[in-house]
């Protein structure tokens, strides 16, 4: 009996060493397709079809150990928005509160690219519970990080701020975009999103990540409202995404060596 449970015993430890034995992944490559919403003066809303552009982006991410991860990632898409039907009232652009005939509502489509790294905090140990002891296939994370924004705004910028007041000589219209075409900013990405282990090498995510950037002009027009603001992310326009991504795993950890 005695020698029945020692070997029981022995078994048991042997499989679960074993179990404890399949493959750890520092890296995982691969992209993610989603939609961008832009968030700023012509648009107030958090999701908004009118204001939506399909998106794209690759990835790279260091995993650290199960709890927690560096992710690179390069994203491409647009935002887009009008002045139309605005309840928002702008001296200069045709609004729903404001539809002077001489004024065409505001129209624009700027394309993004942006660069961002994110830290990663899973809420649970993730990976298949083979590789790592108490590990789930499936985890909320949490992200925040640091990342920089590209807008080609095609038909160029303004700052309204810096034009003159209104009077009764006050020429109606469209203002002429005559600054640059090109934004360069930084922004701040935070993301929350679930992870999904199908296989031992293969990760599903599904995320929203928003950026507030230190820009005002990713629409093309700074200080609509004719008042020069200040400060870090005051009256500065954002935009978020809405990703499904898949990313394989590479680059095995030394199976003899102390896992984190």
């Amino acid at each position: 009996m005695f020698k029945s449970l020692l070997t029981t015993a022995i078994l048991f430890s042997c499989s679960m060493v074993m179990a404890q034995d399949d493959p750890e992944y520092r890296m995982e490559f691969g992209a993610g397709l989603g939609l961008t919403t832009y968030e700023g003066d012509f648009n107030g809303k958090i999701l908004s079809g009118e204001n939506t552009s399909p998106s794209a982006s690759i990835m790279l991410r260091r995993v650290m150990n199960p709890r927690s991860a560096l992710r690179f990632a390069l994203g491409f898409g647009s935002v887009r928005g009008t002045s139309k039907n605005l309840s928002t009232y702008y001296p200069d652009f045709n609004t729903k509160r404001y539809q002077e005939s001489e004024r065409v509502p505001y129209e624009f489509k700027n394309t993004l690219v942006d660069f961002n790294a994110l830290y990663e905090y899973n809420f649970f140990p993730y990976g298949t519970g083979r590789d790592y002891r108490g590990a789930k296939r499936l985890t909320p994370f949490l992200g925040v990080g640091l990342g920089f924004t590209y807008a080609n705004c095609k038909n160029g910028t303004i700052d309204i701020s810096a034009m003159p007041a209104q009077s009764d000589t006050y020429t109606f219209g469209t203002p002429e975009m005559t600054g640059s075409k090109g934004v360069f900013t930084a922004n701040l990405p935070i993301a929350f999103g679930v992870k999904y282990k199908v296989a031992d090498r293969v990760n599903l995510g599904l995320e929203w990540m928003v950026h507030f950037t230190l820009s005002d002009k990713l629409d093309g027009v700074k200080e609509p409202y004719h008042i020069s603001s200040s400060g870090i992310f005051k009256n500065t326009d954002c935009y978020s995404n809405l990703q499904v991504s898949v990313t394989y795993s590479f680059w095995e950890k030394c199976k003899t060596c102390f896992k984190d």
